[in-house]
């Protein structure tokens, strides 16, 4: 397994680090936001962690062949969908084809999704996790039987029907791994799923619609009924994770399930830096998912439309660079340093961002090697604010918090933001073509998010330092 070493490198260090901590780091005090631990709550060990990333890892990437395979297909031979209710010069304003209103359609259902998990997910009791899984993807294949079969004017409904669940699996799945010690590398392996299964998926389709024979309206629901039996055994592991153990309680902070006031309370605390980072995620989630939606079509502009499996080939690529570096987060024991050292890398990756993008436009930058590096780019921070950004932020609060509420705010702004530009870029121009619309939002963007990230790291270096340094000085003098 490709994460297998990455996961083995950090656990190693980790248990030498704590070792040499030995019985000081017991000996501190609790104060009134830590709230007291059960030290003799047994060490989990590295199997079981890994064998609970693998789980995770494997129950996302399942649940991509529930939501991505339709991209796999063009939809090109349908006629658009017009909005003749708003004109211009006698025609329609809006007029979107047949898959750019079907994305539209799952993405309405996914961010209501969201909107709904920031509720759902930071409340969630961890006895109901695994079934309400279950639950939400069996909903979302139903909504694929409904997609091959009904007429072609009502599968965009059946699309959103099919987002309407799925949008609250990665926040459950999360879940399981926040608030250890173990976290980054753990949730990059997980994170690692959403970048090698959408191209994967895409395979997949593409090979059940040129190899099989398969109908496009029916090859989302065929793909969704060979990935069900292994996701279910995936999500019958991952429940059997071990619950954080007492290290991991006293380095991380104890996560809690979040009612309506410790949410507003913890958003307020924060929130000018919170809507900085908040705006980077909605503007990555943007690009990656416009990349992600309309793969087939970047690769078609580059002259590239054959060899469907090319497709998982750039994107397995993406997510060996992008785990290993989210990974190596684990090595960095505060919380603060890691949270300076993860908003660095990031705007590190805006640089890469931008410059693949000018390279690519002055044909210095072949397709494979364009896709590898964008994708480098785009990734590398999304992943680390599912991976690092979020669990240092709550661990170093020292609030009573957990990373679903986070997640899901960010989320339903991503999403919500990709959507209004989808629409727009749809409503003027030429859409014909997907490449120069992404390599001019790859340039904005990357400017605009690597001056949000330079104000947000130097927010959260003078409050953390206020609010957290203050305590932990007041531990050692207690000890000492």
């Amino acid at each position: 397994m490709v994460w297998q070493p990455v996961l083995d490198a950090g656990f190693l260090l980790i248990e030498v680090r704590s070792a040499s901590l030995g019985s000081e780091a017991l000996m501190k005090t609790s104060s009134p936001r830590t709230p007291q631990l059960n030290s003799k709550l047994p060490l989990n060990s590295k199997f079981q962690l890994a064998i609970a990333a693998v789980a995770a890892f494997s129950t996302y990437f399942c649940m991509y062949a529930f939501r991505k395979p339709f991209t796999a297909a063009t939809y090109e031979d349908y006629p658009a969908f017009e909005f003749g209710f708003l004109t211009i010069a006698g025609g329609p304003l809006i007029a979107l084809g047949l898959k750019t209103m079907l994305v539209i359609s799952q993405l309405m259902g996914y961010m209501l999704s969201k909107v709904i998990g920031i509720k759902v997910v930071s409340e969630m009791q961890t006895r109901n996790r695994a079934g309400t899984i279950i639950v939400l993807i069996l909903f979302a294949e139903l909504a694929l039987v409904g997609f091959a079969f009904v007429p072609l004017g009502w599968k965009p409904i059946m699309l959103f029907l099919n987002g309407l669940p799925l949008g609250m699996v990665f926040g459950l799945v999360m879940s399981y791994l926040e608030g250890r010690r173990h976290t980054e590398a753990m949730s990059a392996v997980l994170c690692a799923s959403f970048i090698m299964s959408s191209g994967a998926v895409k395979s997949i389709g593409q090979w059940l619609i040129q190899d099989m024979g398969i109908n496009e309206f029916q090859m989302p629901m065929v793909t969704g009924f060979l990935f069900l039996p292994p996701l279910l055994v995936a999500v019958w592991v991952l429940q059997k994770t071990p619950r954080p153990d007492s290290s991991d309680l006293r380095e991380r902070s104890e996560r809690k399930a979040m009612d309506r006031a410790a949410r507003w309370s913890f958003f307020t605390a924060f929130w000018p830096g919170l809507c900085l980072i908040l705006l980077v995620y909605m503007a990555i989630t943007l690009l990656r998912t416009v990349r992600d939606d309309f793969g087939v079509e970047l690769w078609r502009d580059m002259g590239v439309t054959e060899e469907p499996w090319g497709y998982a080939t750039s994107e397995f690529i993406v997510a060996i660079c992008v785990t290993a570096l989210n990974a190596g987060a684990i090595w960095i024991s505060h919380n603060l340093t890691a949270l300076r050292a993860t908003l660095g890398m990031m705007c590190g990756a805006f640089v890469l961002i931008g410059a693949s993008a000018a390279m690519q436009s002055i044909g210095w930058l072949g397709p494979l090697s364009f896709m590898i590096a964008c994708g480098i780019g785009l990734y590398l921070p999304y992943v680390a604010f599912h991976t690092t950004v979020f669990e240092r932020l709550v661990a170093a609060s020292g609030r009573p918090a957990n990373m679903g509420f986070l997640l899901y705010v960010a989320d339903s702004l991503g999403y919500l933001g990709y959507g209004v530009v989808l629409v727009a870029r749809n409503s003027v121009g030429n859409s014909s073509e997907v490449l120069p619309y992404f390599l001019q939002l790859l340039v904005v963007i990357a400017i605009l998010s690597f001056v949000a990230l330079l104000l947000a790291l130097m927010y959260f270096q003078r409050v953390l330092v206020q609010k957290v340094d203050p305590l932990e000085h007041d531990h050692e003098e207690t000890v000492a």
